[in-house]
Parts: structure tokens; sequence; C-alpha cells
């Protein structure tokens, strides 16, 4: 069952949270924060966790819906493109992070995140992978926020540094056990540096999610 499947089925989101199983929802829009939809999925008990990435922005800021009055502010001062998508993404994460915070709170920060990802086109540049997530970090400022870094070689020494500067990650584009296990290296990795500078390891969070479903649509495609 799809996300999108459990929200038209009342009380599947809740059964499946009663299973204790962590629903995440894999879509973030400026209209879903303001109709209050957000809030009623994460009310009814059902979501603890909300997830993006560039796709899904693309989509929500292509339709336009909701972010006119934006659009036209930063028209008007003349950033460039990459800056626009940047300040209208991480307002919408700072908004849904402020939705899930109760569930932060009350779960002492094992739910309740939301996760924005960094610039796809720096996936195999280190240093440019650790600026960016500590930009993003800085831009939305909430504790319960998780910067997504795709599991690339590169990405691995970054995991690593960000960890270390007591930020949370959630760790994207693992297809292999072998790549999971080195993800878990540069996590623990990370943790150490953090330790080392005095940060508070609690606050430390991290998914690693395993891409399933891109496996799945490739299947599908052969099959067919």
């Amino acid at each position: 069952m799809t996300v999108t499947e459990a929200i038209a089925t009342p009380g599947a989101l809740k059964r499946l949270a009663d299973e204790g199983v962590s629903v995440w929802l894999d879509d973030l829009s400026r209209s879903r924060i303001t109709s209050g939809s957000l809030a009623g999925l994460v009310d009814s008990g059902g979501v603890v966790g909300v997830t993006t990435n560039p796709s899904i922005f693309q989509a929500a800021i292509g339709s336009g819906e909701g972010y006119e009055e934006q659009l036209t502010e930063l028209a008007v001062r003349g950033v460039t493109v990459d800056e626009a998508v940047r300040m209208m993404t991480t307002a919408d994460v700072r908004a849904a992070a402020d939705v899930l915070r109760g569930v932060y709170t009350t779960s002492d920060g094992r739910d309740g995140r939301v996760s924005i990802e960094v610039d796809p086109r720096l996936a195999h540049r280190t240093e440019a992978t650790v600026a960016e997530a500590k930009q993003l970090a800085w831009l939305v400022d909430r504790p319960n926020v998780m910067i997504k870094i795709p599991a690339t070689r590169a990405g691995l020494p970054a995991i690593t540094e960000v960890i270390g500067l007591g930020i949370s990650v959630n760790v994207t584009l693992i297809f292999s056990l072998e790549r999971y296990r080195e993800v878990m290296d540069a996590y623990l990795a990370g943790l150490e540096k953090a330790r080392q500078r005095g940060l508070d390891l609690s606050e430390i969070h991290s998914v690693a999610s395993f891409f399933v479903s891109r496996v799945d649509s490739e299947i599908d495609k052969r099959l067919t």
C-alpha cells in the first residue's frame, strides 16, 4: 500500500502505526501545509515523519499553488533560480518541521523528523556536500530537520563530517549491503567526531534508506 492509498483509507495509517511502523510521508508542498492536510495526518497518529527530494519539490513548485507571493518577492530581489528554489524548499521544510515538533518532543527525537536533500549535482563532491548540508541545516533552523545525503563514494566522508557537526542525516541511494555497511561505519565515525567535539550524541539521529522502489520499477519494466 502506498502512502497515497493509505491516506484515502480511513484508519490505515493508524493501524500501521499501532503495529510499530513509523510512517513517513514521501510528499510535501506548500498547499499540503497551509491547508492543514499535513497536520491532519500527523494528528491522526499515522504520519510521524516527512521526507522530500528535488523531484517532489519540482512537482510542488511547478504547480505554482501557494508559491505565488514568495516567487514574486524573490523575482523582485533578482535572486538566481537555484537560490529561489533553496529559499522556497527550506521554507516548506521549516513549516513542516513545526507541524511535527510535537511528535519529535513526545518521542524524544525518535520520530517527528523532516528531511531535505542536498543538491544532487554535488553527489560526487564531498566538501561541497558538507557545505550544502550545513547551509540547509542553518536555513531550516529546526532541531527535527534531517539532511538527506546520497550514499555515493564521495557522500560517505560527507556523512561522517555532517554527523560530526551534530547534524542529523538521512542517507539515501543505498543499493547494496556492502554500501550499507560503509554507511554504518561512516555514521559511527561521525558520532566519534561529535563526541570529541563535546556534542550531545542523544540529539543526533540517522536514517538509512534502501531504494527498493527503484529496483521494483526496473524489474516491472523487464517483466512487461
